[in-house]
């Protein structure tokens, strides 16, 4: 078809398309780019909404809320605090007690607790005043009011309710202060104010596990009626109950849920527990923590105590002084100067033979020292001496625990030769410690076993334990002694194929 006179030729057209062009795109790069529209803009004169006012401080802040551990973020943790392992600076201690039992309890945190460890202790009211003298790391929190839960098991204090949110007060607290570029901690650890911890025990449980992962580790009451009533999958609190931190996060969110849905449970940690079941995480089991549910002489389990390291003692205040002769507080004083000279080794049972004269010797390191005559074989000294009654007592209990048990022999002549630690020294990586004669005191000195052995020294290198390797029994040798008043023993390693027995 034919061109129109009147039009724009087509080649001109054509030319001046691809000019044009090019003159638009250099006239955008010209102009300047547009400012970003404010955060939150307001109108003269005009009050925004409370709603507006609280979307505006988020942003502004650039950090969520912290009024409640549910909302909570923790700050990026550095390289060099992931990487470290874990110390006393990433653990945090909550401690169930209350405005009555402070004052009684405060001689024996001293005793364990130690910077830079962190601990919070939860009362029921605020202490009277002046302010008691706490240890170092130690502050005092008085727990919220938890009247509007529900408790209603017949026999329990309805204090378990206060004492299980806990974790979730904490949790919050913490979090709180993280916001203040404080880095969060590893694990949580609950416990009751009776509760003493050996800490480079508790560390060295707690570094077998990654803390990022969701850990609940504890262990079970020693007795089988206690466990029957109340549960064999749970940490009972008193051991303490180690819970690594991200897991106590999601069980501070749910608890008070939790809290609603069992208030026919007895403890506190029958509560945790329920709450962790619910989020799908069971029990670890750490045989280092030890509840105590026991009365009485309590000699007869720290003499027969397994390879793995004493992490905790719980209801002190319910058995006899750890050492005859002495009372409570004296008693736990004269126990952690040995836990302290060598944590690990401390209520390590040792035990060896003297052939010649045909006697068995059964060391509980740091604590007493057992000799007896003639050969007894190896699995008996290790079962725990009935010297303790059940916690629960009356016609219906049984007399059942969670470990091999065997009965002391009623006739005080038919026992061996008791001593209990006297002294106690360290240096160049060396102890020597001293156990002194416990006479009996119903048996004639004619009838005494060894009547004359008035004195032990143990001589022992500090055991460093090395994670992920095997626990193994040490084994000890009785020096020649031309003496019977006293016996030297060495503490070593055993050898490869060595057996711990009188003939081998």
């Amino acid at each position: 078809m034919a061109t129109p006179s009147h039009g724009v030729p087509l080649r001109a057209l054509l030319i001046a398309l691809p000019l044009l062009s090019l003159l638009i795109v250099f006239q955008l790069l010209r102009r300047p780019a547009p400012l970003p529209p404010p955060l939150r803009t307001h109108a003269a004169n005009t009050q925004p909404s409370a709603a507006a006012e609280a979307e505006e401080a988020a942003l502004v802040n650039c950090s969520p809320s912290l009024s409640s551990p549910s909302s909570s973020t923790p700050p990026p943790a550095s390289d060099d605090w992931e990487e470290e392992p874990t110390s006393l600076r990433h653990v945090v201690f909550g401690i169930a007690s209350s405005r009555r039992t402070l004052p009684l309890r405060l001689p024996l945190l001293r005793l364990w607790l130690r910077h830079p460890a962190r601990a919070y202790l939860f009362l029921d009211a605020a202490p009277p005043a002046p302010a008691p003298n706490l240890p170092p790391g130690l502050a005092l929190r008085v727990s919220a009011d938890a009247s509007r839960f529900p408790y209603t098991h017949p026999r329990g204090l309805p204090s378990a309710v206060r004492v299980a949110r806990i974790t979730g007060e904490l949790v919050s607290a913490l979090d709180q202060e993280e916001g203040h570029q404080q880095q969060p901690p590893r694990w949580l650890v609950l416990a009751d104010d009776d509760t003493a911890f050996v800490l480079p025990n508790l560390l060295r449980a707690l570094r077998g596990y990654d803390h990022r992962e969701p850990w609940y580790l504890g262990a079970r009451s020693e007795s089988a009626a206690q466990n029957a009533w109340h549960g064999f999958a749970m940490a009972y609190g008193g051991a303490g109950v180690a819970v690594s931190w991200p897991l106590a996060r999601r069980l501070a969110r749910a608890l008070d849920s939790c809290v609603l849905r069992y208030p026919h449970l007895y403890g506190s940690d029958a509560r945790i527990y329920a709450c962790l079941a619910e989020l799908g995480v069971e029990l670890t089991h750490e045989p280092g923590f030890h509840q105590i549910d026991l009365h009485g002489d309590i000699s007869g389990l720290l003499r027969a105590h397994p390879l793995s390291p004493l992490v905790s003692l719980h209801h002190l205040d319910h058995v006899y002084p750890l050492y005859p002769g002495m009372d409570r507080t004296r008693a736990m004083k004269h126990f952690f100067r040995a836990a302290n000279a060598d944590p690990a080794r401390i209520l390590q049972q040792t035990v060896c033979y003297d052939r010649k004269r045909s006697l068995t010797v059964s060391i509980a390191w740091g604590y007493s020292v057992q000799v007896f005559k003639g050969n007894v074989l190896l699995p008996d000294l290790l079962a725990v001496q009935k010297t303790f009654v059940p916690w629960k007592r009356g016609r219906n209990v049984t007399d059942l625990y969670m470990f091999n048990t065997k009965h002391v022999p009623r006739d005080e002549c038919k026992r061996g030769a008791l001593f209990f630690l006297k002294t106690i020294s360290s240096r160049d990586s060396k102890t020597e410690t001293t156990y002194n004669r416990q006479p009996p005191r119903k048996c004639s000195p004619d009838l005494t076993p060894l009547r004359n052995l008035g004195l032990i020294k143990v001589t022992a290198e500090q055991l460093q334990l090395v994670p992920g390797k095997a626990l193994r029994r040490h084994c000890c040798d009785i020096v020649p002694s031309s003496s019977d008043t006293t016996m030297d023993v060495n503490i070593r390693r055993c050898k490869d194929d060595e057996l711990i027995a009188m003939h081998s």
